[in-house]
């Protein structure tokens, strides 16, 4: 899924060594459908040649602040064309004169007409980045708006290891998707459950599911990206928690500590989107040692775990909640009985045993089991869980008052 598809895209390079991750920018950005206009300062130049970065972004690099092209000013019109500006990475030099309003490169020249998103991934030396000066410039910075990604704590150039290294290619890809995004979950908060939990029976062996938690995730990002800010209670996920501005994730075990996080979150939330495949049944006792075979097989006693959806559902009456239901076999009756029988607003249902819909697949066709007065209930056409996870937020966008 193309989330940049058409939009136009600064990213202003400084002379750093990790000028040449800046490529890699480009090419993350470009994969995403962005049209890319690259502007490296002289000293970036150094690092990277103007030929490689045209190379990538498929345009014409904006040089110097004295470019012209027929009459036209690119650094000016490209301030009024872009939807963001991207300066990755950003050197100690290049935050000083940003922040001061200097003009003397193309990027530099390029800001003080620009009034859209500003995203800034810094990249520098330890102390350079913890002087008082960068320090003053990076708080002016973001008074007057602009997104910091970064920078990370790893190796620098000078062999130490230390915070000053340039944040993920992807994290600086996500926060130009994320800047990009409709807002119309701004200033909502939100908590939603991912992936499986595990009910252990010793220290070695326990009971757990398929749940791999992307469904869950997806969704969870949808709303970051859309401006919600987003609690993700999760079990031991098989895809990473993406960095998505907004986002943050609560990593849990078992079904009781699912239960304990989400009940102590929920009161300070607007929507409560169960998605995470919560076991239903724990053992009684944890055998304190490793069963043996030699033991014969185990009798395992198995009592009910807390029904965290239910309980929301008696407990939160003003919470928007929202059900998953992952069955194998009547799926519109079972999702209808559920959104009916837990105080649900809505219920997504999906049959986990179809081929594409479910566990270890990419894809997911999901059914939405709408409260009857607010229409009728419909599956969605099988869907990339991304596209899928679009499709559901644009649902619960319909549930808010």
């Amino acid at each position: 899924m193309q989330r940049l598809q058409g939009m136009h895209v600064v990213v202003g390079v400084a002379g750093s060594i990790a000028a040449y991750r800046a490529c890699d920018v480009v090419r993350g950005l470009r994969a995403q459908g962005a049209l890319v206009r690259v502007a490296p300062t002289k000293n970036a130049q150094a690092f990277v040649t103007p030929l490689l970065f045209e190379a990538l972004s498929g345009r014409p690099c904006l040089l110097t602040s004295l470019d012209v092209d027929q009459g036209r000013i690119p650094h000016v019109e490209e301030a009024y064309q872009a939807g963001v500006v991207v300066v990755c990475p950003a050197s100690a030099d290049v935050l000083a004169k940003m922040a001061a309003g200097f003009a003397d490169e193309a990027i530099l020249s390029l800001l003080l007409s620009f009034r859209g998103p500003l995203i800034i991934a810094p990249a520098m030396e330890t102390q350079m980045w913890e002087h008082p000066a960068t320090q003053t410039n990076v708080a002016t910075l973001r008074a007057r708006g602009a997104v910091f990604i970064g920078p990370v704590v790893g190796p620098l150039a000078s062999g130490r290891t230390g915070q000053g290294r340039l944040a993920e290619v992807d994290d600086v890809v996500e926060a130009v998707v994320a800047a990009l995004s409709p807002k119309d979950f701004n200033g909502k908060r939100v908590l939603v459950t991912a992936g499986p939990t595990v009910e252990d029976l010793d220290p070695v062996r326990s009971l757990t599911n398929r749940s791999s938690g992307k469904m869950g995730v997806m969704v969870a990002r949808e709303l970051a990206l859309r401006g919600a800010l987003v609690d993700v209670v999760h079990g031991p996920l098989k895809v990473p928690l993406p960095n998505t501005p907004g986002l943050r994730g609560i990593p849990v075990r078992s079904a009781q500590e699912m239960a304990e996080a989400v009940f102590a979150g929920a009161a300070d939330v607007d929507i409560a989107i169960l998605a995470a495949a919560v076991a239903d049944f724990t053992p009684r006792t944890v055998a304190p040692q490793k069963i043996k075979k030699s033991s014969g097989p185990p009798v395992v006693e198995l009592v009910p775990t807390t029904d965290i959806l239910f309980t929301l559902g008696q407990s939160q009456r003003s919470l928007v909640l929202v059900g998953f239901a992952a069955e194998t076999e009547d799926v519109e009756r079972r999702a209808h009985d559920k959104r009916e029988r837990k105080g649900c607003a809505l219920v997504i249902g999906n049959d986990v045993s179809a081929a594409g819909s479910g566990f270890d697949v990419d894809t997911n066709r999901v059914f939405l089991a709408r409260d009857p007065l607010r229409g009728a209930s419909m599956w969605l056409p099988q869907l990339s869980k991304e596209e899928a996870a679009v499709a559901i937020v644009d649902e619960l966008r319909t549930l808010l008052p």
